[in-house]
């Protein structure tokens, strides 16, 4: 590390800042962009179809995976259209405002144990501990991501565009306090809600045999929170329609339609840190930077595949029967949850 930082004649610590934002931004850009594939040939797996097989590079299909650079070409090609009555200003700004808290997303969560080198300890996170956001950042800033679905709608001037909006908008609002209560649990038996201070405590024996209630309710909520089937209400079946997305063409669809998968890479990461250990290996009491590492991308790929899995296995909900379910089922469910980890706290004195 030391040497590295030297041939760029930059700080060690410049360095490191440098390598973690490469990873943060590039990590799960790179993930989003093989999700796309993924979930295509999952679902031909799944569903007995065909799925991608036919772009190739230089005569090598390679099992369809050059159709990521085939769709990212086409995506740069196509025709930007505007609609005409639409508002230009927000109908630009909406593909940021869905793009930008998803990639900032990963910013707190540590994807490895941290290690000392020449004198330096380098955190394996993006914000170090110490910032006072901890585990509040990604929950914040993941819950802005309804702005971009809103923007995107309304600026659209589209009555489909609008619905789909409402529909994808108040089902992330319907499951948040939900999943925040689940969360809250966590941090009220760790007694700290910085991720790496989570993570320690989660040596032995991880989160999702204690919280196991809350985990269910956690990880159903985050289908909604990423618009993902079986709670996908963005598009309606009956309209034959890519709701809020409706009007958006090239790049500016590209940008939010890699949000959702993205969105999916975080929540992936969050269920990770919070329920199964974070970056801990089992058994393992100090596994090192390297398997660290390999062992928190192996999780989040897991549950990324969970999520594709669940897609193309459930059927759709119909939009009053997640109402109902955000209201009356997972909403008691978190404050059972809640309640009784609290009671189990103060018996403890």
């Amino acid at each position: 590390m030391d040497t590295l930082s030297a041939l760029l004649h930059l700080s060690p610590e410049t360095f490191w800042m440098i390598v973690k934002i490469l990873v943060v931004f590039a990590g799960p850009l790179t993930i989003a962009a093989l999700l796309t594939w993924v979930e295509r040939r999952g679902s031909a797996m799944i569903q007995d179809r065909i799925g991608p097989n036919r772009a190739a590079i230089f005569g090598f299909r390679l099992i369809g995976l050059p159709q990521i650079a085939a769709d990212g070409i086409k995506a740069f090609l196509k025709e930007d259209l505007v609609p005409a009555e639409a508002n230009k200003v927000l109908f630009w700004l909406a593909p940021l405002l869905a793009f930008i808290p998803a990639v900032l997303g990963m910013a707190v969560i540590p994807f490895g144990q941290s290690f000392e080198s020449g004198g330096h300890t380098y955190h394996m996170s993006l914000l170090d501990p110490g910032n006072g956001m901890g585990m509040l950042f990604p929950m914040a800033i993941g819950a802005m991501a309804v702005y971009g679905v809103l923007v995107a709608a309304w600026s659209s001037n589209n009555k489909w565009s609008i619905l789909g909006g409402m529909r994808a908008s108040a089902q992330m609002v319907s499951d948040e306090l939900s999943m925040s209560l689940a969360v809250i649990a966590i941090f009220m038996t760790a007694g700290a809600y910085d991720p790496h201070d989570l993570i320690q405590a989660q040596y032995g024996l991880w989160n999702v045999v204690p919280h196991f209630l809350g985990f269910l309710v956690f990880f159903t909520c985050m289908f909604a929170e990423t618009n993902r089937l079986p709670f996908d209400f963005a598009e309606g079946e009956s309209e034959i329609v890519a709701g809020f997305l409706t009007e958006y063409g090239s790049m500016k669809f590209a940008l939010i339609y890699l949000s959702e998968y993205i969105h999916l890479v975080v929540a992936s990461a969050l269920i990770v840190t919070l329920y199964f250990g974070g970056w801990r290996v089992p058994f393992v009491a100090n596994p090192g930077p390297w398997l660290s590492v390999a062992s928190f991308l192996a999780k989040t790929l897991f549950f990324c595949w969970v999520f594709v899995w669940v897609r193309w296995t459930v059927p759709r909900f119909r939009y009053d029967q997640l109402m109902k379910m955000g209201w009356k089922v997972l909403l008691p469910l978190s404050l059972i949850n809640f309640l009784f980890h609290a009671f189990l706290m103060f018996r403890r004195g």
